[in-house]
């Protein structure tokens, strides 16, 4: 689904953003990248989208080298991955339903089509009662409820989340999880960069970590830190009290 392989991003000043990356994701997946700021993590998403090319080394998602596509192609790439952003990037003079229809407007759906696949979507994350209210009618977290209704109202194989609990209280980062743990079980591949100790230690997904620029970690069922352990707890949760899934912390499981 998506492979770095030996992957190098040199910057103009001649630092190294990413040093010899290689990974792979498998399709339906479920993957957190951490790393303190500066380490490299908003460069990798970006190579996903044609944003930033690498200076060595191959992307491949979907089959596709990115940096190797032709300018007519990034388009059809784009529509394949669904991004959600730390500041939720709305469009403050347009409603929560308009926000998520533009993203289907942009690549020429209209008509009942439009009308239905922005309800699905409002609908997958219960947001249909909010449609008709403007972004700073509604809270932070449905914001960012309605910036993954429209990263997802395309149907995307790939979804990146850049710090989507960043501006969020600890309550409404667990719904918003919770929705992209529900989005990946429908079999969307879902990469999370994140600074959150708490909810990557809850959630327990594969973890890629780095430093740098490099991979220093890249463990299945991992917590935040490498030299936590379980017995120890969580930060916030009584010793010996060990993590649950987001679900059940909500009450879904």
């Amino acid at each position: 689904m998506v492979e770095f392989a030996n992957v190098f991003i040199r910057h103009r000043e001649q630092n190294l953003a990413l040093a010899d990356v290689s990974f792979r994701v498998e399709k339906g997946e479920f993957v957190f990248i951490i790393g303190h700021t500066g380490s490299g993590k908003s460069s990798l998403l970006r190579l996903l989208t044609h944003e930033v090319r690498p200076t060595y080394g191959q992307v491949w998602v979907d089959g596709k080298d990115v940096a190797r596509l032709r300018a007519g192609e990034i388009p059809a790439l784009r529509r394949r991955i669904g991004v959600v952003f730390q500041d939720f990037r709305l469009l403050p003079e347009r409603t929560l339903e308009e926000n998520v229809a533009f993203a289907l407007r942009v690549i020429g759906v209209h008509g009942k089509e439009l009308r239905k696949r922005t309800f699905e979507a409002l609908d997958r994350v219960n947001l249909v009662s909010k449609g008709k209210m403007y972004p700073n009618q509604v809270s932070g977290g449905e914001q960012q409820r309605a910036g993954l209704a429209r990263a997802i109202v395309n149907t995307p194989t790939l979804l990146i989340a850049d710090e989507p609990t960043g501006n969020l209280d600890p309550d409404t980062s667990l719904e918003i999880m919770d929705l992209l743990e529900q989005i990946n079980r429908s079999g969307t591949t879902v990469l999370v960069s994140s600074h959150d100790q708490y909810i990557v230690d809850t959630i327990l997904k594969r973890v890629i970590e780095l430093e740098r620029g490099q991979v220093i970690r890249d463990e299945p069922r991992a917590r935040y830190s490498a030299t936590t352990s379980f017995a120890s707890g969580h930060p916030g949760l009584p010793a010996g009290i060990l993590p649950c899934p987001v679900g059940a912390l909500l009450g879904r499981d």
